[in-house]
């Protein structure tokens, strides 16, 4: 009965357009809020056009039940949404050490509009993630980013119940991760920071009668843009080299 409605070369577009759609409406640079729905649609189209003809042998027969079907979908959009939640955390690891430097740093009240995550946040924030976002596409890291979508066929193979508790524990561990991350990539603004106060607070030991917060606040906003100008460049290359890390368990072997 299914056979006469949906064709079996519709069938495995259709298959393979469920993953790829899940993970595109999610991955960063490509599911962004801002982004319009039907560029999205239009980008998981034409990634499918590409995809289908490589991985159609992986793909099970057509189900005869409509419950089968429906499953089987259900499966699918879950692998990629599970693999674009994973990307989209280790991008946020930018975030947490956006904010992170926007407290050490005495910016923490200076708020923007961060398009990444849709939401206002810090100026570090926002800033790194929207860095972030440029060099993974600069440095042709998002090609690593559909190449895990395509190599997941061999990881999870369409048809096959997912493991749910696996899936849920990589999630877990992925958050732990990426705030890892993130405190490693704020590590240099807080060792200063350590510093800056333990001299501050000795100042106001030494000198009692000298208004300290009036003196902290423009030398901490100073020194945290000095620190920013110096360390920017390892801290954005660290975070490209944990980044491509994370990626590399998706892709098949050779």
């Amino acid at each position: 009965m299914i056979e006469r409605l949906l064709p079996v070369e519709v069938f495995a577009f259709l298959l393979v357009f469920c993953r790829i759609g899940g993970a595109v409406v999610i991955m960063p640079g490509f599911g962004e809020a801002f982004i319009s729905p039907r560029v999205r649609l239009f980008i998981a189209f034409v990634i499918t056009l590409v995809t289908a003809p490589v991985v159609v042998g992986t793909l099970p027969a057509m189900p005869d039940a409509v419950g089968s079907l429906v499953l089987l979908i259900a499966g699918e959009v879950l692998v990629g949404v599970f693999i674009g939640t994973l990307v989209r955390l280790l991008l946020a690891a930018l975030a947490t050490a956006g904010t992170v430097i926007a407290f050490v740093s005495g910016l923490a009240s200076a708020l923007a509009f961060n398009p990444l995550l849709a939401d206002q946040g810090s100026l570090p924030s926002a800033f790194l993630t929207l860095l972030g976002l440029v060099l993974i596409f600069v440095t042709n890291l998002h090609h690593l980013m559909l190449l895990a979508v395509f190599d997941s066929y061999s990881l999870f193979v369409p048809g096959v119940a997912p493991e749910i508790g696996d899936m849920a524990m990589m999630v877990g561990r992925t958050v732990a991760d990426s705030f890892a991350l993130g405190l490693q990539l704020a590590a240099p603004f807080m060792v200063v920071a350590f510093m800056f106060y333990v001299l501050i607070g000795l100042l106001a030991r030494l000198m009692p009668q000298m208004q300290v917060f009036f003196i902290a606040i423009p030398m901490q906003i100073l020194l945290g843009f000095f620190v920013f100008s110096i360390v920017l460049t390892s801290v954005m290359l660290w975070f490209l080299t944990k980044f491509q890390e994370s990626l590399i368990p998706f892709l098949a072997p050779g």
